[in-house]
Protein backbone atom coordinates (compact mmCIF):
# COMPACT_ATOMS: atom_id res chain seq x y z
CA UNK A 1 0.00 0.00 0.00
CA UNK A 2 2.22 2.98 -1.48
CA UNK A 3 -0.19 5.40 -0.09
CA UNK A 4 -2.13 6.26 3.06
CA UNK A 5 -4.55 3.68 4.28
CA UNK A 6 -8.37 4.97 4.63
CA UNK A 7 -9.65 4.30 8.10
CA UNK A 8 -11.46 1.13 6.44
CA UNK A 9 -8.04 -0.18 5.24
CA UNK A 10 -6.20 0.19 8.34
CA UNK A 11 -9.25 -1.50 9.93
CA UNK A 12 -9.09 -4.65 7.13
CA UNK A 13 -5.24 -4.78 8.47
CA UNK A 14 -5.71 -5.37 11.75
CA UNK A 15 -8.43 -7.65 11.46
CA UNK A 16 -6.72 -9.74 9.14
CA UNK A 17 -3.28 -9.47 11.76
CA UNK A 18 -5.93 -10.65 14.88
CA UNK A 19 -6.66 -13.78 13.06
CA UNK A 20 -5.02 -17.41 13.39
CA UNK A 21 -5.46 -18.18 10.23
CA UNK A 22 -4.71 -15.36 8.10
CA UNK A 23 -0.59 -16.08 7.40
CA UNK A 24 1.07 -12.88 7.10
CA UNK A 25 1.73 -13.76 3.14
CA UNK A 26 -2.07 -13.33 2.50
CA UNK A 27 -2.10 -10.10 4.44
CA UNK A 28 0.58 -9.03 1.90
CA UNK A 29 -1.67 -10.83 -0.96
CA UNK A 30 -4.78 -8.99 -0.10
CA UNK A 31 -3.12 -5.64 1.05
CA UNK A 32 0.43 -5.52 -0.15
CA UNK A 33 2.24 -4.93 3.14
CA UNK A 34 4.74 -6.94 4.23
CA UNK A 35 4.91 -8.51 7.53
CA UNK A 36 7.06 -5.82 8.91
CA UNK A 37 4.65 -3.46 7.22
CA UNK A 38 1.86 -5.05 9.28
CA UNK A 39 3.95 -4.72 12.62
CA UNK A 40 3.91 -1.08 11.97
CA UNK A 41 0.64 -0.49 11.54
CA UNK A 42 -0.39 -2.56 14.48
CA UNK A 43 2.43 -0.87 16.43
CA UNK A 44 0.68 2.90 15.27
CA UNK A 45 -2.99 1.43 15.38
CA UNK A 46 -3.08 -0.21 18.76
CA UNK A 47 -2.43 0.86 22.12
CA UNK A 48 0.63 -0.15 23.38
CA UNK A 49 -0.67 -2.84 25.82
CA UNK A 50 -2.19 -3.95 22.73
CA UNK A 51 0.33 -4.16 20.83
CA UNK A 52 2.40 -6.48 23.01
CA UNK A 53 -0.50 -8.48 23.23
CA UNK A 54 -0.45 -8.78 19.63
CA UNK A 55 2.77 -9.54 19.32
CA UNK A 56 3.27 -12.28 21.84
CA UNK A 57 -0.29 -14.08 20.43
CA UNK A 58 1.64 -13.90 17.06
CA UNK A 59 5.12 -15.03 18.09
CA UNK A 60 4.06 -18.25 18.96
CA UNK A 61 1.66 -19.16 16.37
CA UNK A 62 3.47 -21.11 13.43
CA UNK A 63 -0.45 -20.78 11.73
CA UNK A 64 0.71 -16.16 10.97
CA UNK A 65 3.83 -18.19 8.28
CA UNK A 66 3.22 -20.07 5.58
CA UNK A 67 6.28 -21.89 5.79
CA UNK A 68 6.29 -22.61 9.46
CA UNK A 69 2.67 -24.23 9.00
CA UNK A 70 3.34 -25.87 6.42
CA UNK A 71 6.76 -27.39 7.80
CA UNK A 72 4.07 -28.09 11.22
CA UNK A 73 1.19 -30.56 9.17
CA UNK A 74 4.41 -32.52 7.69
CA UNK A 75 5.62 -32.99 11.06
CA UNK A 76 8.93 -34.26 12.61
CA UNK A 77 11.16 -35.88 9.66
CA UNK A 78 12.98 -39.08 10.49
CA UNK A 79 16.31 -38.64 10.25
CA UNK A 80 17.29 -42.63 9.30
Amino acid sequence: MKTAATPEQVSHIIRYAWEDRTTFEQIEERTGLTERQVIDVMRRELKPSSFRMWRKRVSGRVTKHRKLFEQHLKGPVDDE
